[in-house]
């Protein structure tokens, strides 16, 4: 389904600089992180004690697949093409273990290499060793679309177009659902995936009363709630934003859970809205280049002879920046902005 890029959200990552991830034993030795082709498995690496971990703001080109280093981050080049090299598998030596995406950084002269750049998607500790387990090199799209997704968990209450509140696992395709601007709509298509619950996979939750929900709501670190200010506390220049769960995290009521497996839903719908769960006005998926992939190819297939418009619309103009709310009074300020 074509898209226009210049409309694509830059998306934050967390990276390290291939620099500070060097092999300490191995056929490697000595030698910094690779790609793929350079990396053999078996091989043990560490990351520096004073390791800096920078922000790389990136966008998605229309087909979905070239990367480009976007404004509003502390990595990279501006502008420079990044290749989704591989999905990199690391185990410690208590067993654990870690995926990261392998993004190499393109020269000017668009065809040698940059810099290569480690996006791990849970922390990597310092002077831990790290053996490289297995390397998937179609993966890594994958992966990524994973990150950007807006996922429900396991056990939320969805409001149906009835008014009757169903945990998301026990809703089917065809289920009619109440949204906000279009009144009953009927679900799509229904996601699911078990993810260790770390690092960019680790889930919000927004406990019970917090934003005048009844009971706690459990969600992806990058899901968006909608809020009607009554009043611009936020001083967002309109009375509709989106707020993304994570940018909300205060350590009391609103907190990350990490560690263990969680169980992520994501509800797709002719277009893309806004519905109920635990009471809270949420965003359904949206798809977009980054999300994309996620679905199932037959779906893909069939979206992209469908209208553009319809299920991607775009209320990226909602969407309240991160540096926009001060983190310790967030909550506060959007409670009462939604408080009768």
């Amino acid at each position: 389904m074509p898209t226009d890029p210049a409309l694509e959200p830059a998306q934050s990552l967390p990276v390290h600089a291939a620099g500070s991830f060097v092999a300490v034993d191995g056929a490697n030795l000595g030698d910094p992180l690779g790609h793929a082709d350079e990396l053999i498995p078996g091989d043990v690496y560490m990351l520096a004690a004073r390791a800096e971990r920078r922000r790389m703001a990136v966008t998605l080109d229309g087909d979905g697949h070239h990367l480009t280093i976007a404004s509003g981050g502390d990595a990279g080049r501006l502008g420079a093409a990044l290749h989704f090299d591989c999905c990199a598998t690391l185990m410690s030596a208590d067993g654990a273990t870690v995926d990261a995406l392998i993004l190499v950084e393109i020269a000017t002269d668009g065809v040698s290499v940059e810099e290569v750049w480690l996006f791990p998607l849970a922390p990597l500790m310092p002077r831990v060793g790290y053996a490289l387990v297995a390397l998937d090199r179609d993966g890594a799209r994958a992966r990524f679309a994973e990150t950007a997704c807006v996922s429900f968990t396991r056990g939320t209450q969805i409001t149906l177009s009835s008014g009757r509140q169903v945990p998301i696992e026990a809703l089917s395709v065809g289920d009619s659902v109440l949204t906000r601007d279009h009144g009953p709509e009927r679900i799509r298509w229904i996601g699911q995936q078990t993810v260790r619950a770390l690092g960019a996979f680790a889930p919000i939750r927004i406990a019970a009363g917090t934003l005048n929900n009844e009971n706690d709501l459990i969600v992806s670190p990058n899901h968006r709630l909608f809020v009607y200010q009554r009043r611009d506390t936020i001083r967002a220049g309109r009375a509709e934003v989106l707020v993304k769960a994570k940018y909300l995290l205060n350590g009391a009521t609103v907190t990350r859970t990490d560690g263990g497996f969680v169980d992520y839903f994501q509800l797709l719908f002719d277009s893309h809205e806004i519905i109920y769960a635990e009471g809270i006005a949420a965003e359904s998926l949206m798809v977009d280049t980054r999300t994309r992939p996620v679905l199932p190819p037959d779906l893909q297939d069939r979206l992209r002879k469908s209208d553009p418009a319809a299920l991607s619309r775009r209320d990226l103009g909602y969407e309240v920046r991160e540096g926009l709310l001060d983190g310790d009074r967030a909550v506060e300020l959007l409670r009462q902005a939604t408080a009768c």
